[in-house]
């Protein structure tokens, strides 16, 4: 719902000023399959519910070789480019392609992700973003027009709990197992588009927008969620509260979106101030990050995927993501300029978002 963490927090700080009803497009969290799910993972019936992983597993081939492109006559460039530089077309198709350049858009994390990052917090019961992050990755496998990554791992730091998100746009199967190396029996729940919950006592695997399914710790099935998923839900859920003039008739009012992208930008923000290093070489970043994922079991699948799609992980380097500290409450890193000059962009006059005393 934004390209950057300030302007999340403003469309909230406008919503709220002006009495607006403002519903996200998550509808996930309006289709029944999925509130049972989540339902059972809050439940406490699969126990300490730690770890929450989600999965953004959607092979894209490359957009094509960086130059310059014209302009298809019907478009209107400088409004179609709105706050972002103005600059030639730099890669051969504008539409959609925009996603893979940080400019305009944020990656498959921001694209794709957030409304896996959106069910992966939902779960875990956080209504609010993390006291630090870490990411590594690469655009790996091609040269093409694009910046941002095709391989990412976010890892996001909440004390007690610990948010983890893939992203893999290289061929590649869905996530079999836990990160301690339970196998899930039911081939029909391993995602590659998901998320899952792990737990003390079993696990949650989501593999769709509506449905999901429960793990014993040995991996067996033991019951299903479904229903069938319907943007329908999500409208009629909008309706409701304009009706009633209720925020809290919302199931994704405004600022629970904006909390699930901030976690997308947080995350590229550390990628991006990251150190191209040895893949190998992530491992002492990621050790030394708080976590109670299996990080180094989350950084070796990464590694094995890109060898499987014949990368020499010897000679590769990737960026080691910065470890950064976020106080969650003024949606400010912790003693980082570079950080917090990335919460936001320069605005292209006159598409320009405006501060928060002038909302």
């Amino acid at each position: 719902m934004s390209h950057n963490v300030s302007e999340g927090r403003r469309i909230v700080e406008a919503a709220r000023k002006y009495g607006r009803i403002c519903q996200t497009g998550t509808q996930s969290r309006s289709n029944p399959g999925m509130q049972q799910a989540i339902e059972h993972v809050q439940s406490g019936k699969i126990g300490d519910v730690r770890v929450a992983r989600g999965l953004c597993y959607k092979p894209r081939g490359p957009i094509g070789e960086r130059g310059t492109y014209p302009i298809p006559s019907e478009i209107d460039y400088n409004l179609w480019l709105g706050p972002a530089p103005e600059s030639p077309l730099t890669r051969p198709r504008l539409h959609y392609d925009w996603h893979w350049q940080w400019p305009y858009g944020n990656g498959d994390l921001g694209n794709q992700g957030i409304h896996q990052m959106d069910i992966a917090r939902w779960g875990l019961g956080i209504d609010g973003l993390s006291r630090g992050v870490l990411s590594y990755g690469g655009r790996l496998g091609y040269k093409d027009a694009g910046d941002t990554a095709n391989t990412q791992v976010v890892i996001h730091d909440y004390g007690d709990r610990t948010l983890v998100f893939e992203v893999r746009g290289l061929k590649t199967g869905p996530l079999t197992r836990s990160s301690s190396g339970v196998v899930f029996s039911d081939k029909s729940f391993h995602p590659k588009i998901g998320v899952i919950f792990e737990g003390t006592d079993g696990y949650v695997a989501i593999a769709t927008y509506h449905s999901g399914a429960v793990f014993d710790r040995d991996g067996r099935l033991v019951t299903a969620f479904g229903g069938k998923g319907s943007d329908a839900n999500h409208f009629l859920n909008f309706l409701k509260a304009v009706r009633s003039r209720k925020v809290e008739d919302l199931n994704a009012d405004i600022e629970e979106g904006h909390i699930s992208s901030a976690l997308c930008h947080l995350g590229n923000i550390s990628y991006r101030l990251g150190k191209q290093s040895p893949a190998k070489a992530v491992l002492d970043v990621v050790a030394r990050f708080p976590s109670k994922d299996h990080s180094a079991d989350t950084l070796e699948r990464t590694l094995e995927h890109l060898k499987a799609n014949g990368l020499d992980i010897d000679s590769i380097r990737i960026s080691a993501g910065a470890p950064l500290r976020f106080d969650p409450k003024q949606e400010t890193f912790v003693g980082n300029d570079r950080a917090d000059a990335m919460l936001t962009r320069a605005y292209r006059k006159p598409f320009v978002v405006p501060s928060a005393d002038r909302v």
